[in-house]
């Protein structure tokens, strides 16, 4: 890459998307790759912007949102290391859908889409390994809609421990502030500590600062189901 790696942050060898990959591609992408280092509170892009690539997250969170036309957001999404983002301007020559923004100071890789797909043309993996990713992740904002439009606060909050915990294990940190996973879920804060205080006193979670701890998974289940 252009710039030296920060002690701490991932190589791209590292990157699940990546790993499998012969030394002769990695050194391709190494050389394709342009390192750029992004404060918290910066945008990564906007919505609308011009695609010309797509990020790999090598240290840092960055969370993807939309914006409504009254200035309302909806988190749909938060990603850390090994994580990549925008990957619709690798097969689509158009604009990113959605705002990217730092939630920490965050290095990552740029990957140019005309020279990354240079790179895919000659290793088909990596396209399967992208449509994969893409594929998880729609299903996930499948499951968001469904949960937003058609289910009650507790039963959203359920839903979306039982995903970090099919990620992460019974116990999650949580990683964002509790505005933040509103946000995620589409309600206040007020609402969220009301769920978190409900789901705790049924003896389904332990809740210990920004750890979570899931004691009841079944239970936890027919609540996150309740519509």
């Amino acid at each position: 890459m252009s710039q030296g790696s920060r002690s701490g942050d991932l190589l791209l060898k590292e990157v699940p998307l990546f790993k499998g990959l012969s030394p002769d591609f990695l050194r391709t992408l190494e050389g394709i790759a342009r390192r750029r280092f992004v404060p918290k509170g910066d945008m990564l892009f906007m919505q609308g912007d011009r695609a010309e690539g797509f990020y790999v997250l090598l240290s840092g969170k960055v969370k993807v949102m939309k914006l409504s036309s009254q200035g309302k957001s909806q988190i749909l999404g938060v990603f850390g290391p090994g994580d990549s983002v925008g990957e619709v301007a690798v097969f689509e020559d158009g604009t990113y859908p959605a705002y990217a923004q730092a939630i920490e100071d965050s290095t990552l890789a740029f990957l140019p889409r005309d020279r990354f797909i240079q790179v895919v043309r000659e290793n088909p993996d990596l396209a399967l390994g992208m449509m994969a990713i893409l594929s998880r992740r729609l299903r996930r904002l499948t499951s968001l809609a469904e949960s937003l439009a058609l289910k009650e606060v507790p039963a959203r909050l359920a839903q979306y421990l039982l995903t970090l915990a099919s990620e992460r294990g019974d116990e999650v940190v949580l990683g964002l502030k509790k505005g933040e996973i509103a946000e995620v879920l589409g309600t206040t804060p007020e609402t969220l500590s009301r769920s978190f205080a409900k789901l705790s006193s049924l003896g389904m979670i332990e809740v210990n600062g920004p750890k979570v701890r899931i004691l009841d998974e079944r239970a936890l289940r027919r609540i996150s189901e309740e519509i």
